[in-house]
Parts: structure tokens; C-alpha cells; sequence
């Protein structure tokens, strides 16, 4: 097959979209597909065996992190020379919108993604009046193609009740091999620590510092538990409020860490906290449940696909009247409490993580899009 990817988010930003991307990029390559990935420039011209082609982008008031492509000449010239067999559109925005049309004009098969829950970010950003109007944005951008993909059980529940129609599950994925727990190294737990004595709890977070991720909700975690230190790996447009948000406290801004430095802090760590209750999934939590790393996470939107409370990991409820911070509290408390039981989580989380690799996933995505190319009915997965 020759696919041709339209992505708002791509290297070499990181995040869990581009960790889908990259992943799923290399296996279709070394299933014998053709790739082409149009995204925002930045990226390498080439990436695992497909051309990437960039377009001129700039980054968003509100997030300058992400960057709005506007389709020009060069993309229709390149996907014409290209003659794919079939558009994926991921999280349409303003170059994937230019993908559809392209798509539609040329009556390619058109599949469309959705990994960013958008409408309830708009509420961390002071923008939730507009809620309504995004998701009728979002109805008319996806449901011009005849298959849209979800991340989790939850987000095709969703997408469907919202009007979105052929949704279907894209199923979970993670690179065991590289996360594992015998990735810990006492060094890197020192770093992770910054400084700070070692004590009886490392907490860990990873992932963008920005608001929709609610990681104030960790403060109040710190303050119930003074022998606990705190490590967020990441960075991101929120980052001076956050520092501000956790000052006195024994917290370490760690930035980005990648490859095996990220696959052993989720290793070195007690606990992996997740405050987020905006997530279509969170592969973080696959990543850091891979190494070992038992998680506390929201009882929201993707997560409890992955998080069995009490099994292999914790959930709290993230909408009580203190905005949950009573509930994350005590479920860090009670992951941390028990030593015993924080280790039979720390093997169960591993066992899920290892039914979910990328190569099961791409497996599936390629069947889906045989059956969009044949214009079959796809056999529509919702678990």
C-alpha cells in the first residue's frame, strides 16, 4: 500500500501522538508500505524508509509548542506524484483540513484519527464557551472520512454520541523491549532526586508541563507526604506557573529525557503520578506500567482501558469538590502505603503492558485499511 499521513504534530516534537506516529511509520515500512508524512516543517526529510515532506508552519498563540501548517501548491504537487492508495488524516486541524479536501477531490479512501481531547482543553485556557462549537467543527472535519479511529473505548463512545460516525478502536501499543524494569540505575535516581535526600518515594511524572495536564494536583500530594520527592521529566509552555506552583517543595525539572535515559526513570521511580483527566489515552502510563512503575491516574477518558484500580495500579476521581486533589492524594497514599502490594502492582502493571505492542497495533491498522480501500465495511473493533 502507499499511504500518505497529514499530521499537525510530528518530529521533532515529543509527545505520545509522535511516539504513535514514529512507531507506526516503521512498521508499515518494514511490512512493504509506502509512506509519505506531511507535517509541519522541522522534521527530517526522511524518517525509517518514508519521505517527509514539510510545511510551512507557525505556532499557535495559545500553545506555541504546536504549529498550524497551511496546505499550499507544493502538498497537492507531492501527494499527486505520490498516487497513494489511501489519506490518513491525524487530528485534523488546518493542514489536516487540507489533507481532506485533497482526499475528497481526488476521491482517495479517507481514514481520520483522533489522539488530542481538544474540546476539554479549551476550558483550561479560559475558552470553555466554545466547547459546542468546536465539536461541531470537529463532526464536520471527520465524519468526511469513511473511517474514524479512536485510542480508547471511551473516546469511541464518545466521538459516537457527539455524531461522529464509523468510529472504531486503533488499539494500543508499547515498546517493551525498550521499557522494562530492569532499567533502574541508582545514578539516575539521583538525578531524578536533583539534589534532594533520598527518602522512602521518588515520584515521577513525565509528559508536556501545560495546564490541560492538571499537575498542580500533585502539590497537595507532596504536602500529605513530606518524606516524598517529585521528578517531572518534560517541558512546555506552563512551566514558570508550575515552578512557582511547586517552590519549597523537593520537586526536580528534570526536561525532556529520551530513549534509555526515560525508559530507566520510569524504572528508578516508586510511583508514576498522571493527574491528567483530558487524556484519549495516555501511553506514558503504558510506558511507565512497561517499566514497572506503578501508576496513580484518573478514572477519566482512556485511562481505565489501561489502569485496573487496585490491580495494576490506582485511580482517583478528578471531579470532587476539592477538583479531585482529596482523591489523588489518597490514592497515592494507598500505592505507596503497602510495600507488598506496591510490588505485586509493579509486576501486573508489566503483564498489561505486555499484551500491548506496536506491531499488533500496525497489524491492525493495515487491516483497516484494506477494508477502507476495497471500500468494505470495516470490521469495526470497540475493545
Amino acid at each position: 500500500m502507499k499511504i500518505a499521513f497529514f499530521t499537525e504534530t510530528f518530529l521533532p516534537k515529543v509527545d505520545g501522538i509522535v511516539t504513535r506516529l514514529t512507531r507506526t511509520v516503521e512498521q508499515l515500512v518494514a511490512a512493504g508500505d509506502q509512506v509519505m508524512v506531511f507535517c509541519p516543517e522541522g522534521a527530517p526529510s526522511h524518517f525509517a524508509g518514508a519521505e517527509i515532506v514539510g510545511v510551512p508552519a507557525v505556532p499557535l498563540p495559545l500553545y506555541p509548542e504546536l504549529k498550524l501548517a497551511l496546505p499550499r501548491p507544493a502538498v497537492s504537487d507531492a501527494l499527486d506524484q505520490f498516487q497513494p492508495d489511501l489519506v490518513h488524516v491525524v487530528n485534523p486541524a488546518v493542514l489536516g483540513l487540507g489533507g481532506i479536501w485533497l482526499a475528497k477531490t481526488r476521491e482517495l479512501p479517507l481514514v481520520a484519527s483522533y489522539h488530542t481531547h481538544l474540546p476539554k482543553y479549551l476550558e483550561h485556557y479560559g475558552m470553555g464557551m466554545l466547547e459546542p462549537l468546536l465539536w461541531e467543527l470537529l463532526k464536520a472535519a471527520h465524519n468526511q472520512a469513511q473511517l474514524n479511529l479512536c485510542t480508547s473505548s471511551a473516546m469511541v463512545e464518545e466521538l459516537s454520541e457527539r455524531g461522529i460516525q464509523h468510529t472504531a478502536l486503533w488499539q494500543r501499543g508499547v515498546d517493551t523491549e525498550l521499557f522494562r524494569p530492569d532499567r533502574a540505575k541508582p545514578e539516575l535516581r539521583q538525578r531524578l532526586l536533583g539534589g534532594h535526600s533520598d527518602s522512602d518515594a521518588l515520584l515521577l511524572y513525565v509528559g508536556r508541563l501545560s495546564a490541560e495536564k492538571q499537575i498542580e494536583r500533585i502539590r497537595p500530594v507532596l504536602d500529605a507526604m513530606p518524606q516524598a520527592r517529585l521528578a517531572l521529566v518534560g517541558d512546555g509552555p506552563h512551566r514558570q506557573q508550575l515552578e512557582k506552583v511547586f517552590a519549597g517543595s523537593a520537586t526536580t525539572f528534570v526536561g525532556y529525557l529520551g530513549g534509555e535515559e526515560l525508559a530507566g526513570a520510569y524504572a528508578s521511580a516508586d510511583a508514576f503520578l498522571f493527574p491528567s483527566s483530558t487524556e484519549t489515552l495516555g501511553l506514558v502510563l503504558l510506558e511507565a506500567m512497561a517499566a514497572g512503575c506503578p501508576v496513580v491516574a484518573a478514572r477519566r477518558g482512556g485511562i481505565p482501558d489501561i489502569v485496573s484500580d487496585g490491580l495494576n495500579g490506582c485511580l482517583y476521581e478528578p471531579d470532587g469538590s476539592d477538583d479531585g486533589a482529596g482523591s489523588f492524594t489518597a490514592a497515592s497514599q494507598r500505592l505507596l502505603g503497602n510495600l507488598e502490594q506496591r510490588n505485586q502492582l509493579r509486576l501486573e502493571a508489566r503483564k498489561e503492558a505486555e499484551r500491548w505492542g506496536w506491531a499488533g497495533a500496525t497489524a491492525q491498522l493495515r487491516q483497516y485499511y484494506l477494508q477502507v480501500i476495497r471500500n468494505e465495511v470495516p470490521q469495526l473493533s470497540v475493545r
